[in-house]
């Protein structure tokens, strides 16, 4: 189901506040990358003198008309958080010239159109290790949504980890063909524990990887979420995100007028550990 839905701040010159828009690829309840970005638009919307607005669960080759949809509703900036949305982003650039656009994970950059990413190589690389020092079968398994250039080069950060420590280990990976799906989420994680994998890291967006790993007492690692609860006593750290900070300091350079609609060529967010945009943990200040 797709949904939109406008938030608004209480407050009596709303009409004068910055209305912005994010498009999501899943459900904002996925406990991964999508619920990561509403936790931080939430976030903007307690900090900033701004408006919101979001769709969630967008087909990834259909985003056009739902940024059609925000602009006719008065979003002035607007934040398409899926590679998948790069294209349309770019097409939608041109035709709404004084629209502010970022788009998230992508590299298509216009006058007009930023790009941004929270990159977590870092600290993939720094699970890796754990994992490799773990693993008692020397078989570590990766859930994979689809193999586009963020997530295989987690991947291969997550390897290098591993073999760091463990030259005798090996990853053994599963690709879904999706960003969220817990059944076949389910069904790669009993593939992989058939096959001998005793430590988990993934990216489908739901916490399926680690429950269903926990029921053979198996360890594994967050994703993108804070996911320590769904099982405490197997979940070793993980990957978390902060998009609040490159929302707030964004947002705060369009509202002081640094950034424009005229000059966002050669503006490229790639933060990492040192801006604390990722955290390593299963929950923040773990």
């Amino acid at each position: 189901m797709i949904a939109v839905v406008l938030a608004f701040i209480p407050t009596g010159n709303a009409q004068q506040k910055l209305k912005v828009g994010f498009i999501y690829v899943g459900p904002i309840g996925d406990y991964g990358w999508t619920n990561a970005h509403d936790v931080a638009r939430r976030m903007v919307e307690q900090q900033l003198p701004v408006e919101t607005l979001y769709v969630e669960s967008v087909p990834e080759g259909k985003v056009e008309p739902f940024i059609d949809r925000l602009v006719g509703q008065g979003a002035k900036v607007i934040f398409t958080t899926s590679f998948g949305f790069m294209d349309g982003t770019v097409a939608a650039a041109q035709r709404y010239p004084n629209v502010v656009f970022a788009h998230a994970s992508g590299f298509k950059r216009a006058r007009n159109l930023a790009t941004y990413m929270a990159d977590f190589y870092q600290v993939y690389y720094l699970n890796g290790l754990m994992a490799g020092a773990l693993t008692k079968t020397n078989k570590v398994g990766y859930v994979g949504a689809f193999p586009i250039p963020e997530v295989k080069r987690h991947l291969d950060a997550y390897a290098l980890g591993v073999r760091y420590v463990n030259p005798q280990a090996t990853i053994n990976v599963r690709w879904l063909q999706d960003w969220f799906s817990p059944p076949k989420a389910k069904e790669a994680t009993q593939a992989l524990i058939a096959d001998g994998v005793d430590v988990f890291a993934f990216t489908e967006d739901s916490p399926t990887v680690i429950q269903e790993s926990a029921k053979k007492n198996l360890l594994s690692f967050a994703h993108y979420s804070p996911m320590y609860k769904f099982a405490p006593k197997q979940v070793v750290s993980g990957e978390l995100v902060h998009w609040e900070t490159i929302y707030l300091d964004f947002l705060r350079k369009v509202l002081a007028g640094k950034y424009t609609a005229d000059n966002l060529q050669d503006v490229d967010y790639w933060w990492l550990l040192a801006e604390k945009a990722v955290e390593v943990g299963a929950e923040p200040g773990m």
